[in-house]
């Protein structure tokens, strides 16, 4: 019998986990010095299992946007995220965000991360997540490297406004970046409410709303609009144990810390109530669909002054 969550279109949704350690999130950039990284209590490759156990139970396959860093150092780890049948793909070498590059340091940090992640993991990698969703209105010549480093798709848009990432002006769905390129970029989730967009593709949306936001959000995606939801989220998110970071500011800490004795619970809840897959399985799906929506460098270079202005 059908449960009363399921989409009734069986719609496949993209599960995807973002692969970096506690101490290398976006929220803590400013407090946690990166020459201190290899000193600190290294916890992904004990949770990347806990979340490998979680996904076995339910049954189910997902893409894994790993750091170049944590495979350099947890080979094997890579190497069992793939024989257990799920995706390797780049979410950048250290999790600098594209926007602090210009063209040639993004293309050696693309190429230096899928090098180590293709050895590591014996898989060749064809996605790519930008760290913090830092792909936006500024820097679209990003995609143009992507593209010509042969990466078939990439998920690293958030088509919304936020105070650390968004490009609310890009479409919500999949959609082609460059004119005559195969690349596809396909967003994480959005939802209507009330004639605006909100974020409803996990992360800390997902540990800190009650579960039944997500819920909602998904099924008015794979129901109403008949399209794939795009759902992340971290490994140690399910690690209530990790080190506090004292000195970050409050806000930080509070949207790293709430929830995460609840995390494992509600990703069951979610694992069981949704159809999910791989991305590469998603683009397959939504390739044809994709809408054009190109942005030419040189736009890009006037945006950004706007931005800065």
């Amino acid at each position: 019998m059908q449960r009363d969550d399921q989409p009734s279109n069986s719609v496949i949704n993209g599960l995807s986990v973002d692969v970096e350690d506690w101490f290398q999130v976006g929220a803590f950039e400013n407090v946690l010095d990166r020459a201190d990284w290899p000193s600190r209590d290294m916890r992904v490759e004990a949770n990347v299992d806990g979340v490998l156990a979680l996904f076995e139970e339910a049954g189910v396959h997902a893409t894994f946007f790993t750091l170049g860093w944590v495979a350099e150092r947890f080979p094997a780890l890579m190497r069992r995220i793939a024989e257990a049948g799920h995706e390797i793909a780049s979410h950048g070498y250290d999790h600098a965000r594209v926007f602090t590059f210009d063209c040639a340091a993004f293309a050696e940090d693309v190429r230096k991360a899928q090098r180590i992640l293709e050895d590591a993991s014996g898989q060749k990698v064809i996605g790519y997540r930008a760290p913090s969703f830092s792909i936006d209105a500024r820097n679209p010549w990003a995609f143009e490297e992507l593209a010509e480093q042969g990466y078939a798709y990439s998920s690293s848009v958030a088509p919304i406004a936020h105070d650390h990432y968004g490009w609310p002006e890009a479409p919500r769905f999949a959609f082609r970046p460059i004119e005559g390129s195969e690349l596809v970029e396909v967003p994480v989730t959005t939802a209507r409410l009330g004639g605006r967009r909100v974020a409803a593709g996990g992360g800390g949306f997902f540990r800190v709303l009650p579960y039944s936001f997500s819920r909602w959000a998904i099924r008015q995606v794979n129901r109403e609009e008949k399209r794939p939801a795009v759902f992340y989220f971290h490994p140690w998110e399910i690690d209530p144990g990790q080190p506090r970071v004292a000195n970050a500011p409050m806000r930080s800490k509070l949207r790293h810390y709430t929830g995460l004795d609840k995390m494992a619970g509600k990703l069951r809840g979610l694992l069981s109530d949704f159809a999910w897959g791989r991305m590469d399985q998603v683009v397959a799906q939504e390739r044809e669909r994709a809408v054009s929506f190109p942005v030419s460098s040189a736009l890009a270079k006037d945006l950004a002054k706007d931005l800065a202005a």
